[in-house]
């Protein structure tokens, strides 16, 4: 990866730079943990809100009403989180990269306590409004990490290390499901331990953040501060000769100084943003809505419907293959890169879909009518759904441990003569749906946001993507059982109907990022925005093409000399002349 392009220093990757980067990827560890950890107490959570109402009404809480208490509690970590990613903008702006993330964890470290004291203070509200709090902490996560991993990466290299904010998502979600285990701290004395176990992360990366620099382009571009900027790039290069990157830096906050303040409604108004931001906010839906929810989300409740009597193991081995096409993608992404790798993720994930939605038909087929009335549960997923995407995670525990399950619903089905083929089926489809996730949907939605934008517009453009990430989220873990209830095995064909048009939507308007300038990029967006008469469409994208910005003759160099100044106030996106 250090050669991509000779064999420049500033593509070297030091150790200094891995510190900083590991540093901001805690966050994102923390978003993960707090994603998954609910999923294994909650039946210890609903017994202790069933013993608090107990306690203080002299009554218990209805079934229905635990239910809405539960759902409330899981919910309002969405909630918190689109809250803190809409602060995002605002918050580096006023205070940089480096002491948001800071200044964010003290959100954890207060949320954690609350969820930790909320049995000795026992108080189910405190559970609530921990993950309220939590929730806004993994929002501001959701923004800063990318972006400052974005803004201290070398070009070379900046597709790679923004898939390390998705790989610490998901080893934080591995890292939550291991230690969910009864044995070790999901059990019913140490679930408040689990919840506030969050805080040491945050004290970790509170002690390690402050030997990181802030961020050399907002040093540079927003406070003017060159010489700073300058000693941070020599660390993180690992070289004096960092000339290349300030020149790039001084020409941004050029083209930014002439521009007037980027605002939320200016991303939407102006032609210049509006069509990165709406690639922004389609690739978050991308993610969200390609039905990986479906797999995840209420896990441990599906696989324990079906009657799998360990079900956090099945989830466990679920998270193993999401952790391990993390990996994967890291390596690829800047060879194939971000278009390419996004495009075979969703192509694979929307056939995936298709054999899971023909494999839980048939499956569900050769069951007799009965077992779809001897399973229920308060999410209320039909036995279509819920039993086929379980029994094709247990065939694989099955072989490691034929104890696992002891169900007497799960062996009435595998004494019918269940043809074994569509098992199979399901296992390459689950398994094929999450490697394909987190080969491109997965990771590449995060970071590709800070390259589409420059350093003005890029808050308020991380902000509403982050947004439309968390209320995608949302909106899932809300609809997503009822759906699954109205039509069964049937609910996969929608995800492949939405695969299929983001798929459509990525192959004719997202750019590749791969290898180019933040600055390249966004002259690439006014090109296609400002004067798309007099350049051909696929010169539109092309390195170096500074339509906007041009200097009159051919565009031989693209960095030096900046007689943009001289250029009539229209410049930002206008045509040049009619």
């Amino acid at each position: 990866m250090e050669k991509m392009e000779d064999d420049k220093p500033k593509k070297k990757i030091t150790c200094y730079l891995l510190y900083c980067v590991s540093t901001a990827v805690i966050g994102s560890l923390q978003f993960g943990y707090n994603t998954g950890v609910i999923n294994a107490p909650e039946q210890k959570l609903r017994r202790f809100f069933q013993n608090v109402s107990l306690e203080r009404y002299g009554e218990s809480f209805t079934p229905g009403a635990n239910t809405m208490v539960w759902s409330f509690a899981v919910a309002i970590f969405s909630v918190g989180g689109m809250i803190g990613s809409f602060s995002v903008g605002a918050m580096v702006n006023k205070f940089g990269r480096r002491k948001s993330m800071l200044l964010a964890n003290i959100l954890a470290l207060l949320g954690g306590s609350l969820m930790g004291l909320s049995t000795l203070s026992r108080s189910f509200e405190m559970v609530i409004f921990g993950r309220l709090v939590i929730g806004v902490f993994c929002g501001l996560c959701t923004g800063l990490t990318p972006m400052y991993v974005g803004e201290i990466s070398p070009t070379a290299l900046r597709g790679a290390f923004g898939t390390l904010h998705q790989l610490g998502v998901v080893i934080g979600i591995l890292v939550a499901q291991i230690f969910g285990l009864e044995f070790l701290l999901g059990s019913e004395m140490l679930w408040p331990l689990l919840l506030a176990l969050t805080i040491l992360p945050a004290i970790l990366q509170c002690i390690l953040l402050p030997f990181c620099p802030e961020s050399p382009r907002y040093l540079l571009i927003n406070l003017n501060q060159e010489e700073e900027a300058r000693k941070a790039l020599v660390r993180l290069r690992g070289s004096e000769d960092v000339s290349d990157d300030i020149q790039e830096m001084k020409e941004e906050g050029m083209k930014m100084a002439m521009e007037k303040k980027v605002t939320i409604p200016e991303l939407f108004r102006s032609p210049i943003y509006r069509q990165p931001i709406i690639i922004a906010i389609v690739l978050q839906l991308s993610q969200q809505l390609s039905g990986i929810n479906a797999v995840f989300y209420y896990s441990t409740s599906i696989f324990d419907t079906a009657g799998v009597t360990q079900p956090i193991y099945a989830t466990i081995g679920a998270g193993v293959v999401n952790t391990v096409f993390t990996v994967v993608s890291l390596f690829l992404v800047e060879r194939a890169g971000r278009r390419t790798l996004h495009l075979i993720g969703l192509a694979g994930m929307a056939v995936s879909a298709l054999l899971m939605t023909i494999s839980l038909s048939l499956v569900v087929s050769n069951t007799t009518e009965q077992h779809y009335k001897t399973l229920t549960h308060p999410l209320s997923p039909p036995l279509s759904l819920s039993l086929s995407l379980s029994l094709s995670l247990s065939l694989i525990l099955s072989v490691i441990n034929p104890n696992v399950f002891t169900s007497p619903i799960f062996l009435s089905v595998s004494e019918q003569s269940t043809n074994k083929s569509l098992s199979y089926l399901a296992i390459v489809a689950v398994f094929g749906f999450v490697a394909s996730f987190e080969m491109g949907p997965g990771p590449i939605p995060w970071f590709i946001v800070a390259e589409l934008f420059s350093q003005g517009p890029r808050p308020a453009a991380m902000a509403v993507s982050g947004f439309s990430n968390w209320t995608a989220n949302f909106l899932v873990g809300l609809g997503f059982p009822k759906l699954a209830e109205l039509m069964g095995g049937y609910v996969f064909i929608i995800f492949t109907v939405l695969l299929i048009i983001f798929f459509i939507f990525t192959y004719l308007r997202v750019p590749e990022t791969k290898g180019r300038t933040f600055d390249d990029i966004a002259q690439g967006f006014a090109a296609s925005a400002g004067n798309p008469s007099r350049s051909p469409v696929p010169e539109e994208m092309v390195v170096g093409l500074p339509v906007p910005e041009s200097k009159g003759p051919a565009p031989s160099s693209p960095t030096e000399k900046v007689p943009m100044v001289d250029l009539p106030p229209g410049k930002s996106g206008a045509p040049l002349s009619p």
